[in-house]
């Protein structure tokens, strides 16, 4: 039994670490935006050039659904681990591409072309990676402490989040403003890299889950694709989007789009900003073990509802509290209370969606219709949030999160408790 047990957590801790890597390098691009936009879009003000990149930001997430859909199947035919070591390699290679990139002055429109290409291939990786590494957490992790050990794909992915604003703060201070421009966000996509490089040896001596090893024996499973979601398990599909919607955009809106938000309409100075986020994305990674154990406790629904009232009614009071602070400490107060709110979604998300489905489709249920619902609520954000400041009603972001937010609410207080009607063999 304890060799059983340290089997278990040797791998999830494998898998945790490469989801960390694997969003480190999708979330190298929203940290060091600010000082690559104007090499890709030297022309406009700095709103301007914030809004290209987000649009790009915007693209990668229109390839998460196609790399759902194909690397789901794909995990679901050959295997999570499968899945998990095909995913890492492409993002791999996406970052190389960026890293490398030529120059808007260089090389005229290539350069953006080069760097909307290599955000669709990252896309693709991270669609995939969204469904497999959910699915094997929570297939790997034992019945009465699933919620917690599957919280651990949040942690990794704040995270890696916070490795890149970490690795921001370390370069900003090696470099200055005018190193950081030249170089120093080459210097981030290329370290991720060769981190993925290591990811993909971890990841193929992973051990393969039993819930997949058991359908695979089985010989006549029905296939893992799209068609057969939709048409035989298609309330599942639909809750997965809606109780995705409001929890992925005010993730994007509380913390990658936050740090713009501190600069641009707050108006702390970058280096300020990234500090404030960095600081709370840290307190923000502990909180997720929190809400994983509780929902082993208490239940999946009362985590995800405490989010969902909360995020509805503080959303636009917070932002504009925000909007008249002068004190990093009083705006890292700010930020944290809304991040202790979308806790209730972040940490138990993906376990939710994995006790929906049975086996043979688990990767692909959770990742196509969450990648779906994740493309336009959170790839989005960014984009809404800068497009309506820059026509002069940002608060209207506000009211947006605070709906969406609402919407969702409405689909956790529906749903069944699936900690107690989990589809997800295993003691």
């Amino acid at each position: 039994m304890a060799a059983d047990a340290r089997r278990r957590l040797t791998n999830i801790v494998g898998g945790s670490a490469g989801n960390l890597v694997e969003w480190f390098d999708w979330y190298v691009y929203s940290a060091f935006s600010l000082y690559f936009a104007p090499v890709f879009f030297p022309k406009g003000d700095s709103t301007a050039q914030l809004l290209n990149t987000a649009a790009v930001f915007a693209v990668g997430f229109i390839m998460r659904p196609i790399g759902a859909w194909v690397m789901g199947m794909y995990a679901d035919r050959r295997g999570r681990k499968a899945g998990l070591t095909l995913s890492v390699s492409l993002m791999c290679l996406g970052s190389l591409a960026i890293a490398c990139a030529p120059t808007y002055a260089a090389a005229g429109l290539l350069s953006p072309a080069i760097l909307i290409a290599a955000r669709m291939v990252q896309g693709l990786s991270l669609g995939g990676e969204y469904g497999s590494s959910a699915t094997y957490l929570s297939e790997m992790a034992g019945k009465e402490r699933r919620g917690f050990w599957s919280s651990f794909q949040y942690v990794t992915l704040i995270g890696g989040q916070l490795l890149a604003l970490g690795l921001l703060l370390v370069l900003q201070s090696q470099l200055g403003e005018a190193g950081m421009e030249s170089i120093g966000w080459r210097i981030a996509f290329g370290i991720g890299a060769v981190l993925a490089v290591v990811v993909f040896i971890i990841r193929r001596n992973l051990t393969e889950t039993e819930n997949y090893q058991k359908v695979a024996a089985a010989g006549n499973r029905p296939k893992s694709s799209g068609a057969n979601l939709f048409r035989d398990h298609p309330k599942e599909a639909l809750l997965v989007m809606a109780l995705t919607a409001g929890g992925t955009l005010a993730f994007y809106a509380y913390t990658t789009y936050m740090q713009k938000y501190l600069a641009n309409t707050v108006g702390f100075d970058r280096t300020t900003a990234s500090r404030i986020m960095t600081a709370a994305l840290f307190a923000f990674m502990l909180l997720q073990p929190v809400g994983g154990a509780l929902s082993d406790r208490v239940g999946r629904r009362p985590v995800m509802i405490f989010f969902g009232i909360g995020g509805a009614l503080t959303t636009y009071p917070l932002f504009v509290a925000l909007e008249k602070t002068t004190s990093p400490f009083a705006a890292f107060g700010l930020v944290m209370a809304a991040l202790v709110l979308v806790t209730g979604y972040t940490s138990i998300n993906a376990v939710v969606k994995a006790e929906l489905f049975p086996a043979h489709i688990r990767a692909l249920g959770v990742a196509l219709p969450y990648a779906i619902a994740n493309t336009l609520f959170g790839g989005t954000a960014e984009y809404v949030a800068l497009y309506l400041k820059q026509i002069g009603h940002e608060r209207w972001f506000y009211i947006y999160v605070s709906v969406v937010i609402l919407g969702s609410l409405i689909a956790y207080i529906r749903m069944r408790e699936t900690k107690h009607a989990s589809l997800i063999d295993g003691d």
